[in-house]
Parts: C-alpha cells; structure tokens; sequence
C-alpha cells in the first residue's frame, strides 16, 4: 500500500473522512480533493498530524481535463470516488445534481481510462433500487432490477451503467457500492443520519426524534471506508455493483440498544414512516471481492462513537446545531 497513490474525492465527507483516516493509518499517500481544503470532519476523526500526512487539492469534479490532469499528475494508482449531491440537493437543482453525479463520475473515468489507474471504486447507492414492495427475492441480490424514484437515485444507476461501458468498451474494471444507512462520527447531512445525530444526543443529553421507522440495513462509516478501500485494492477487471449489509435492524431496536447505553437518552422515532428501500440485502458479491467484509457489531460501534463524541464535546469541537438540520 506505501507504493500506491490514492485519490479520493468527495473527501471531506463523512466516508471520505474515514477513507483518510485509514489510508494514512496504513502510510499510504493519500490524495484529498474537493471544493474546499478545509478538514472540518476529517478533523473529527484525525490529529493534526495525520491531517498533515494528507495532500489537500481543491478540485471541481465537474471539470473533466482539471480531474484527468490531477489523476496524471499525481501518479495516482486507485481512484476512491465519493463526490456527490444527496438526495434533496438534486431535487432542489436537477441540473447541478446531475453534473455533479453523473458528468462528475463520468469525469473520473475518462481519468482512469487515460491514465491507466488499475483500481476504481465508487459510491452508487441503495436509492438505485425501489421499495422493497417491489422485489420478491429474499435477501436481495446486486441483480436485483433497479428502480430509482429520486433524481439521486437515477443519476446513481446511470452511474452503474456508465460503469458497465467503460468496461465493456475500454477495460476500465470498477465497483459501485451502495451505501445504505451509514453512521458514524463525522455523519450529519440527509435523513439517514438521523442515527448518528441520536447518538450524538444521546450523549450530549439533548433529546432527538428520528424521521424514519421500519427495519434499516446499517454501516458503520468506518467498515465503509474499509470497504472502499479494500475494493480500489482489488483490481476488478468487470463493472461490478456491490449491496452492503452488515447489520439489519428496526428502528425500534436501534433506539432499544442506544438506550440500554444511555438510560436517560429522550431518543424517539417515527413508527408510521417505513423506511422506503429494502433492508434485507445480500452482500455475496461484496464478499467474493473482499473475503471478510469489515463489519464492527452494532453495539461495539454505538460505544465507540459515544466515546468520540463525549471527547469532541468535551473539547468543544462539534456543533450541536446539527441536530437541528
């Protein structure tokens, strides 16, 4: 891994943020690149020194020769591509949502295409796919027929099929990870974080309602990131498109374990908003790339990052504004 350069965009996001982590922790060169140069989350998670281990390039993924030049420029060998519009900021602005999703993806492709880079994984995610109303196969599997209802989800699964062109037509081998409902310090943006944002009030001692019910499938940000990596690792000749599992769980007993940590959390849920995709998902193709698909138990999780966010309140070094969003 100290041989390979990796790029990441979208870094300094919650996943991203991890990804960094990890990368430097293992001494590879990692390569940041986003619209901004400024750490607020990676900072959550990293010290100042691991902060200065990172090369921190301002990049708009829209610009396709800015983002093949970069790739050509730094040597980059894996490309961990993570840059993206969540759901209701692709519905607010179709037009940026799709340049930013789709031209942005098919920007990082060109990029590998024209610099050779082996290894690509990129974030898809469970939107691609419909209401679990719709599919009769149990768990579902990466074939499973997608079925977006966002223009978040649309741009995903025309990602996925970008994806199967270029290998088909140039070799470039790539997987497509769909996230699912990913937690962890550093998550706090779009509905689904409303799990991390119950842990970090659960902590803070605030209470918090979360806007969903129903049963989820649950990553947490670190084993995703693991996840990313190990599949930019992988050399992947096809397009593959990857579920994500790790734990299934209903809402209700989610907030049953947080509790049974913090018995005086005032954590409550929307029973009568089911959540709107499948949560029984198979991971076998996961697992067929990875072997062991990092998977840190819920509870073991909910502890860890309780112990972050007792330190980053202690220190005054998050904002519980976020549990207003």
């Amino acid at each position: 891994m100290q041989d390979e350069t990796y790029l990441v965009t979208g870094a300094l996001g919650c996943i991203g943020a991890w990804v960094l982590k990890h990368l430097v922790e293992r001494n590879a060169k990692a390569i940041s690149a986003d619209l901004s140069a400024d750490p607020v989350r990676p900072r959550l998670i990293m010290d100042d020194g691991q902060i200065g281990r990172v090369d921190w390039r301002i990049l708009d993924i829209t610009d396709t020769e800015a983002v093949k030049a970069l790739v050509a420029e730094a040597g980059v060998t894996r490309i961990i591509h993570l840059a993206g519009l969540q759901i209701p900021f692709c519905k607010a602005n179709p037009p940026l949502g799709a340049a930013v999703n789709v031209v942005g993806t098919v920007n990082v492709f060109e990029a590998a295409l024209a610099s050779g880079t082996s290894g690509l994984a990129y974030a898809s995610s469970l939107a691609a796919l419909g209401p679990a109303s719709g599919y009769d196969s149990w768990p579902l599997g990466d074939d499973a027929p997608p079925d977006p209802r966002t223009l978040y989800g649309v741009y995903k699964v025309a990602n996925e099929q970008v994806a199967s062109v270029y290998a088909a037509d140039s070799g470039v081998g790539s997987v497509g990870l769909r996230p699912c409902v990913v937690y962890g310090i550093g998550r706090d943006q779009g509905v689904t974080a409303d799990f991390a944002k119950a842990v970090l009030a659960a902590v803070a001692g605030v209470p918090f309602h979360i806007r969903s019910g129903g049963i989820i499938p649950m990553q947490h940000a670190s084993d995703v990131a693991r996840m990313f990596i190990g599949c930019a690792d992988a050399d992947v000749k096809q397009a593959r498109i990857c579920n994500m599992r790790n734990d299934v769980v209903a809402v209700a007993d989610f907030v049953e374990r947080l509790t049974a940590i913090f018995p005086d959390a005032r954590i409550t849920y929307n029973a009568e908003d089911e959540f709107p995709f499948p949560a029984d998902l198979g991971d076998d193709g996961l697992q067929e790339i990875l072997g062991d698909v990092p998977h840190t138990r819920l509870e073991d999780a909910l502890r860890q990052d309780a112990a972050m966010y007792r330190d980053l309140l202690d220190r005054d070094q998050i904002d519980l504004e976020q549990l207003k969003q």
